[in-house]
């Protein structure tokens, strides 16, 4: 695996372009804009106070970069450098921003969420959207880009309104059977909503485009409910992680439970592959041994390598058992993705924060899991690929695929990965 130099960044601000020919990175006040395989720079921007968000347009031909803290949202064209636009919500103040599918109208929330605000770049036409819900995730697309959701507070009740993305007109408006709803996301093909409720209450909803209820679905009450929810590629299946560490998994027809996946603390079935990280001082032959040792000497000398060894079972994780009296505790299935090829779900357990669970969709039972020397900070499918790339925190990357699982060796430390068109980039 090669790498480059390393960049300045700040903030983990650092984004591919949806074609994946460009690499954004922003460092304090500027945005700065690469050739990924050259490396070399296209164009520098300068923008008025420290970038706090940027996201490319779908056609990768603009770049948007949010200043939240003055309310201000600057926009840069590729294809014309000396072409700009700046969007100041004023008094309004802002808090979130993001481009509609068709990469030419901003969609800005303003601060307290009293409204969302749709800037158009072509026709410098405004619209506004009344009421939007502050929740983690309350503004959902369809994969094609033709429909947009958005959840609605209003008198003490939870809504959800349905736009035609083209011009923006309300297609549907209905109110949702949620106490407080918590999330929204759309199947990958555009059929299917799915709603779901505070962690105090698990329900899940599911409505079709035109607002009916498909089916609900509550798996327990009384007790912590839903904390991550997935939709796998096919649309077939919808995998909902719950705070009793097991992973639910809906099939589309009758939206009914076909399994659970349990995630214990001692892995006991022997058809189970555990890979496991060790970590081992390198070797150096002692003829090689000077005083003052060189740089690479001493570099070799204090670094440490790792690799997987594959364990017998029954092996038993570290678990962590969550602080009872303070508020999101550490517990449930906190991370779910499935592969591109519908193949495999991976699955992070906040109990035990150092495994990676890798299921098998097709016969639905665990096929691996990988237990790391750190916690386990974020992980991501090569979307072309049924690849899993894991960082956890330290100057590592570890890879699995059917064939094997491998540790790389990286020149820094990090919290967050991305694939980009044609390699990994962290």
């Amino acid at each position: 695996m090669n790498f480059s130099e390393l960049f300045k960044l700040s903030g983990l601000l650092g984004r591919f372009s949806p074609d994946g020919k460009c690499l954004a990175s922003c460092v304090q006040y500027r945005l700065v804009v690469r050739d990924v395989n050259t490396l070399q720079i296209l164009q520098l921007y300068t923008c008025l106070d420290q970038i706090q968000y940027i996201e490319w347009s779908s056609d990768s031909l603009f770049i948007l970069c949010a200043m939240y803290k003055r309310g201000i949202v600057q926009v840069w064209s590729l294809e014309q450098p000396d072409w700009h636009c700046k969007i100041d919500e004023g008094s309004a103040g802002l808090v979130a921003s993001c481009w509609s599918p068709d990469g030419r109208h901003i969609l800005n929330t303003t601060e307290f969420h009293l409204r969302i605000t749709v800037w158009s770049l072509c026709t410098k036409s405004v619209s506004y959207i009344k009421y939007p819900k502050a929740c983690q995730q309350g503004i959902a697309f369809t994969k094609d880009g033709r429909y947009m959701a958005v959840a609605e507070r209003r008198d003490c009740k939870d809504f959800i309104s349905i736009f035609v993305c083209s011009d923006w007109q309300l297609l549907r408006h209905f109110d949702t059977e949620t106490q407080d709803l918590f999330g929204i996301e759309w199947a990958p093909n555009g059929c299917v909503l799915a709603v779901w409720d505070t962690c105090l209450e698990y329900k899940v909803l599911l409505y079709s485009l035109d607002g009916r209820l498909l089916s609900t679905y509550r798996a327990y009450e009384w007790s912590l409910g839903i904390k991550s929810i997935a939709w796998s590629p096919s649309s077939q299946f919808l995998a909902i992680g719950s705070y009793d560490e097991k992973v639910r998994i809906l099939n589309h027809v009758t939206w009914k439970k076909i399994t659970e996946f349990e995630h214990p603390a001692t892995i006991a079935n022997t058809k189970t592959i555990v890979y496991k990280e060790v970590e081992k001082s390198p070797s150096v032959e002692t003829e090689r041994l000077s005083f003052p040792p060189t740089r690479a000497l001493a570099s070799s000398l204090f670094s440490t390598e790792s690799k997987y060894d594959i364990s017998q079972v029954p092996v038993s994780l570290q678990y962590i058992k969550p602080v009872a009296d303070r508020a999101n505790p550490k517990m449930g299935i906190g991370m779910l993705a499935f592969s591109p090829d519908n193949c495999f779900l991976a699955t992070k357990n906040d109990n035990i924060p150092n495994a990676v669970w890798i299921w098998d969709i097709q016969k639905l039972k665990l096929f691996v899991v990988l237990e790391q020397l750190c916690a386990i900070q974020s992980f991501q499918w090569d979307p072309r690929q049924p690849r899993l790339a894991v960082c956890t925190g330290n100057s590592k990357v570890y890879l699995w695929s059917p064939a094997g699982c491998v540790s790389v060796q990286v020149p820094m430390e990090g919290a967050a990965i991305s694939w980009g068109y044609a390699a990994l980039h962290r």
